[in-house]
């Protein structure tokens, strides 16, 4: 199985697992921050959930990245479409939100309809509300909406 990025790259997946609420996906980096990354896609949700394994003396402060994103599945072909906004969960701490002058650049060029600006949105709203309610943690909050991820 392959991983094709937003840029066209075609990398090897090393683990792959389907389950009812998504797709989870690991696979090695060959990039100088990181060298591996771990990502759950879970079109409930709207977001693709990411885990970046930082290398030595790259670490930074953050567990989980979400992206919002419409993800869909065509057959065995899973897809999602980067819709600006992100999240990342910074351990004990709220969770933040950043890249809103991207969703909104985004909108005024209409390289996204004002419908999926609206819905990433109400997406990142939903999160911030969910990892709130559950200690600001990303996994807490996906579990109790029945979508309980695992990592590596």
């Amino acid at each position: 199985m392959t991983n094709t990025d937003p840029k066209g790259f075609v990398r090897e997946v090393e683990e792959f697992r389907e389950t009812q609420f998504g797709l989870y996906v690991f696979r090695r980096a060959d990039h100088p921050k990181f060298d591996a990354i771990e990502s759950w896609l879970l079109p409930a949700f709207d977001l693709r959930a990411t885990i970046f394994r930082f290398t030595p003396g790259h670490e930074r402060d953050q567990r989980v990245y979400l992206d919002v994103a419409r993800v869909w599945r065509d057959g065995n072909l899973w897809h999602s479409e980067d819709w600006y906004l992100d999240l990342v969960e910074h351990p004990g701490r709220p969770i933040e939100l950043i890249d809103v002058d991207e969703l909104l650049a985004a909108a005024a060029a209409e390289l996204l309809s004002a419908g999926d600006a609206e819905r990433a949105l109400q997406t990142a709203v939903r999160a911030v509300a969910g990892t709130a309610a559950h200690g600001h943690s990303v996994d807490a909050w996906l579990a109790a909406e029945g979508a309980p991820i695992t990592w590596r």
